[in-house]
């Protein structure tokens, strides 16, 4: 009896880690990258990719500044918490752990591009 509660305490418990992990943090919108294109002109957007120095060099649009992910707590300062941000990175697994990295600083208008630079066309 008690092997099992505590068998069933562990599966949810790895449960809510796991889905704490791969869902939105909360307050994140998330775009196409159709939506993130057509979006790109706008003056009260931030647009930043998270991948690696290297990614970003081999392959990056524009207007899109490259903070890397394992910059961006210490970085977030070069971005105005008064403005969207919207972050992208190489299949939209980093951009959403970026936006909650954001939203944990005080960032109020995060958004991600879902499916990253693969879905750039």
């Amino acid at each position: 009896m008690i092997e099992t509660i505590i068998q069933w305490g562990l599966i949810i418990l790895v449960a809510w880690f796991v889905m704490g992990r791969f869902m939105p943090a909360k307050g994140v919108a998330s775009i196409t990258t159709e939506e993130a294109k057509k979006r790109t002109k706008e003056r009260n957007v931030q647009f930043v990719d998270v991948r690696t120095p290297g990614e970003y060099k081999a392959n990056n649009r524009k207007p899109f500044k490259n903070i890397p992910l394992s910059e961006l707590a210490n970085r977030s300062n070069e971005l105005d918490r008064q403005k969207e941000v919207v972050v992208i990175c190489q299949s939209g697994m980093r951009s959403s752990k970026a936006a909650k990295i954001l939203k944990k600083q005080g960032f109020n208008h995060v958004t991600n591009v879902k499916g990253g630079m693969s879905a750039w066309m």
